[in-house]
This record gives C-alpha cells, sequence and structure tokens, in this order.
C-alpha cells in the first residue's frame, strides 16, 4: 500500500474512531432509552474505525480490508435503512444519510480504504509473480 495513503487513512480513521466514540459514549450512558438502535449503531461504527487504523498502522491488510468492508456494508445498509424505514431512526447515527452529517466520510472512507488495500494486495502479487505494475 502507498505510504502517504496509509498514513492518511490511519489519520482519517482515528479522527472518526475518537468522534464516533465520544458521541457514542455520550448517547449511550445518557440518552440510551431514547434510541437504543441509533446509538448502539454509533458504538459499533466506532469500533470498527478503530479496530481499522490499528489494523492499518500495525499493517494487518486481512483485518482492515475485513474491517473497511464490514464498515461499507454498514453504511449503506443504515443509510438505506434510513430512507425506508425512518421511524426506526429516532436519532441520527454516523452513518445516518449516508455520513451525511460528517460530510459523507464515512461512505468514502471505506471504499478509498478499500480501494489502495486491493490495489496494493495485487502489486505485491504482481511483484511476487515478477510482473511490474
Amino acid at each position: 500500500m502507498n505510504p502517504i495513503a496509509r498514513l492518511i487513512l490511519i489519520v482519517v480513521y482515528s479522527v472518526l474512531g475518537l468522534a464516533a466514540a465520544g458521541r457514542s459514549s455520550v448517547e449511550l450512558t445518557q440518552k440510551f432509552s431514547e434510541a437504543p438502535l441509533p446509538y448502539s449503531v454509533s458504538a459499533a461504527s466506532a469500533v470498527i474505525y478503530i479496530v481499522v487504523a490499528v489494523a492499518l498502522w500495525r499493517a494487518w491488510r486481512t483485518v482492515a480490508l475485513a474491517g473497511s468492508t464490514v464498515e461499507l456494508i454498514g453504511v449503506l445498509t443504515v443509510g438505506t435503512l434510513g430512507y425506508i424505514e425512518s421511524n426506526w431512526w429516532p436519532d441520527h447515527t454516523v452513518w445516518t444519510g449516508y455520513g451525511s452529517g460528517y460530510g459523507w466520510v464515512p461512505v468514502l472512507l471505506p471504499v478509498t480504504a478499500l480501494y489502495f488495500l486491493i490495489r496494493g494486495r495485487r502489486a505485491e502479487r504482481g511483484a511476487d509473480a515478477g510482473i511490474a505494475t
């Protein structure tokens, strides 16, 4: 993986993870009974962001790839369900509206991470086979 892209992804995942962890900890401790599903989703997103940040830092590509995939599925699912079944979401999550409250970073981030992770894996395989990329 490109070292600059990796560092940028680590920073963005870390910042988003801290933001989601802070938000969800307040929601879970003070308002959980008001909207348990959205607040639990925010907590889950925080865990995923932190796991992916650590995986990228430690160069655990498989964990980063799996985490980014789960994240993208989560963002797309929550974003879509927010429009289909809006009564399930009495309050916003990090992934509501495909992450619109966070400047759509939650939907763009896993796509970007997956791009660089898959591209890096292909380049590595090509180098192993002696193919120039």
